[in-house]
């Protein structure tokens, strides 16, 4: 089931801001502004928010310090994980609940409070902006026949919205079937989760992120041309850059000469945040003090311009993919992986049921418009006995947001926009 809900997103290129007072900004006449959620954020629903952003700066350091020397780029989304660890948490118990809790970094929340906040959050995002499009979708996929609570089902439907189906897990056409869900929640972007169905899997637990927004101020075609982006080696290649003055950019100067800007989608509720490195850091060094308090300073720091500011950024199409299981472990959560001492008893009877994996693929795509990105995260529950003058010119973060409520979806490093 869709639920028309908003975004926010993370990479890494690099920025050069100018502050304007030119005339004639980029397409006038933007969309309603969006200045208030449709009811406020509980006190629980605010440390929620923290604390699953936080989780995904944690999870954006561990996932990015494993990539491969080939692969300069890291865009996850913290949400789209966050909810898929949150349907498999619910059928933990004991320590293997308090673990995963605490990776997920809910420390002191009841099981009540993460299972509403999560049910308040789908709701508080649905429909928010008109003007930007945003999709958030759950699913469980169990194995025919094999036996599980029916309250558990149930407890995922209720609080994640979370559609449920049986397959036969032998039926090599069971993983197409699951791979096009996903596809007609992704439009298409992101085009298959499950690569395979192994003997010993018992269910997969899917979430699903689209994000599909237009720039309040859009980028005019004509002004994208080839410029420069300095690697991490020093060395400059050129990728095409977007370039325009825009209006209201938040915008702040930042310890160690480290430049901050946030552009708006649609009616303002959605932003995509850009911290470039100073001239004698590199991105690793935003990653290595990236933490919730520092990006609450961050964004405290930002200050909407009167004028206008000259923004110059990659456009660029990027996929990323990967096991999240190392991560996840680096975080905290082990026992969830551990037939030994993982305890799923609130989902199934069987004793020996455990995570055996967690992917995720993104998709993200940033030009002259706006931006579309995309992201599927499957947690795979498995059996181990019985068979079956922004100038973004170099390695940056950027982020979207829901400013209202403080969301972070996706987060990443882009290296290398080519």
């Amino acid at each position: 089931m869709l639920n028309r809900s908003r975004l926010a997103l993370w990479s890494l290129p690099l920025l050069a801001l100018q502050v304007s007072s030119c005339s004639d900004p980029i397409d006038p006449g933007p969309p309603k502004e969006i200045t208030e959620l449709p009811r406020p954020l509980t006190a629980v629903e605010e440390r929620v928010i923290d604390r699953s952003n936080a989780f995904g700066f944690g999870l954006l350091r561990q996932v990015d310090q494993r990539r491969e020397v080939d692969e300069p780029n890291t865009i996850l989304s913290p949400l789209s994980a966050s909810m898929a660890l949150g349907m498999a948490l619910e059928g933990a118990d004991g320590d293997n609940y308090t673990e995963m809790r605490d990776a997920l970094e809910f420390q002191g929340f009841s099981r009540a409070e993460v299972n509403d906040s999560y049910r308040g959050l789908l709701d508080l995002l649905l429909d928010l902006d008109p003007a930007v499009e945003v999709g958030i979708a759950n699913s469980a996929w169990s194995r025919q026949d094999f036996p599980f609570h029916t309250s558990y089902f149930d407890a995922i439907t209720t609080h994640f919205d979370a559609t449920v189906w049986e397959l036969d897990f032998f039926d090599p056409a069971s993983k197409d079937v699951i791979n096009q869900w996903v596809r007609e929640k992704t439009n298409n972007r992101i085009k298959s989760i499950v690569e395979e169905i192994r003997p010993l899997d018992i269910l997969f637990l899917i979430n699903t992120v689209y994000f599909n927004g237009n720039w309040t101020n859009r980028f005019r075609k004509s002004d994208t041309s080839p410029a420069p982006f300095r690697l991490e080696d020093g060395t400059q290649v050129n990728v095409p850059m977007l370039s325009g003055r825009i209006p209201r950019v938040g915008f702040a100067w930042l310890e160690s000469g480290r430049v901050m800007a946030e552009l708006p989608y649609g009616g303002r509720a959605y932003r995509m945040v850009l911290v470039v490195p100073g001239h004698e850091e590199s991105v690793d060094d935003l990653l290595g003090v990236l933490d919730d308090d520092t990006w609450r300073a961050w964004l405290g720091s930002l200050r909407e311009q009167s004028g206008e500011i000259l923004v110059q950024m990659p456009k660029f199409e990027l996929e990323w993919g990967g096991l999240l299981n190392d991560a996840l472990k680096a975080l905290g959560m082990e026992k969830a992986f551990n037939p030994e001492e993982a305890d799923f008893s609130r989902m199934t009877p069987a004793t020996d049921a455990r995570i055996s994996r967690v992917n995720q693929k993104t998709y993200m795509r940033v030009d002259e418009e706006g931006t579309e990105a995309a992201a599927a995260t499957s947690v795979a529950v498995g059996i181990t006995s019985a068979p079956p003058a922004v100038t973004v010119d170099r390695p940056y973060l950027l982020a979207i947001r829901e400013s209202l409520s403080g969301t972070v979806l996706f987060v990443g490093v882009v290296r290398d926009p080519r």
